[in-house]
């Protein structure tokens, strides 16, 4: 293990056994928290946690780019593995993380067209809504840079909000569904958990009543993942660098 990682890469991440998430209280880390603490509730999965102050951009340095060269969090590293195997981008992260650990399905599914849909709507959001998302919310944040951006960004986002209300609505297929992949009113599963990180602020994020108004079904559709006890967890403050300062990765 030790010619796997950098000489500077923290003690805490090089002594890691068994899973080791290196993440930050961001969208894409709350996706992975969230399954982690699913497969716990179902399967007791352990795993550890260190957290990266992404302000201080130690996710830019070597030890970090050996492991991931996008720079990006979360990472899950699993050190169950000879050398350890390094999973980037959080899509692929609850792939691998439902393959590893979740046997009966709970989260993913058996049939090859239910997987199929899984996969569609996994795809969707991450090339999709994600990065329209993540533009939206900078832009947002910097309105006084440029309106137009805003205004590019956020049409874009509530055309992607519209085709998840589609799907939920059931507009096409006749009956209104719970969740986006599945047989019936679907099954909840890492399909939800990729989208729903992002979405759950929905009325926060700038959009007018008139526009909230016409997106019913996802609203419901977040309030419900909203209410499972993982998912508050994912959220919460185990993963907060101020409230756990004792997780963070700091190298000179």
């Amino acid at each position: 293990m030790s010619s796997f990682y950098a000489a500077e890469t923290p003690e805490r991440v090089k002594k890691a056994q068994g899973l080791h998430l290196i993440t930050s209280l961001t969208p894409n880390g709350r996706k992975v928290h969230i399954l982690l603490e699913e497969l716990k509730d179902a399967y007791d999965l352990g795993w550890t946690t260190s957290l990266i102050d992404l302000d201080k951009n130690e996710q830019k340095k070597d030890w970090f780019l050996r492991l991931n060269p996008d720079g990006r969090i979360p990472i899950l590293v699993d050190n169950n593995i000879c050398p350890p195997h390094v999973v980037m981008e959080s899509s692929a992260e609850l792939l691998y993380l439902v393959n590893l650990a979740d046997e009966n399905n709970l989260f993913w599914f058996s049939d090859p067209i239910d997987q199929s849909e899984a996969f569609q709507w996994l795809i969707f959001w991450h090339a999709s809504g994600q990065p329209n998302q993540a533009q939206y919310n900078f832009f947002r944040n910097n309105a006084d840079q440029s309106p137009h951006a805003v205004d590019r960004f956020k049409r874009e986002v509530l055309r992607v909000y519209g085709v998840l209300e589609i799907r939920l609505s059931g507009r096409y297929g006749g009956a209104t569904r719970e969740y986006l992949a599945g047989q019936g009113k679907g099954k909840y599963s890492i399909a939800d958990i990729n989208a729903w990180a992002w979405i759950r602020n929905i009325r926060h994020i700038g959009f007018s009543e008139n526009e909230l108004a016409q997106l019913p079904h996802l609203q419901q559709w977040v309030d419900r993942i909203a209410a499972r006890p993982a998912v508050e967890r994912g959220l919460g403050e185990w993963y907060d660098e101020d409230v756990h300062p004792e997780l963070l990765l700091e190298t000179a």
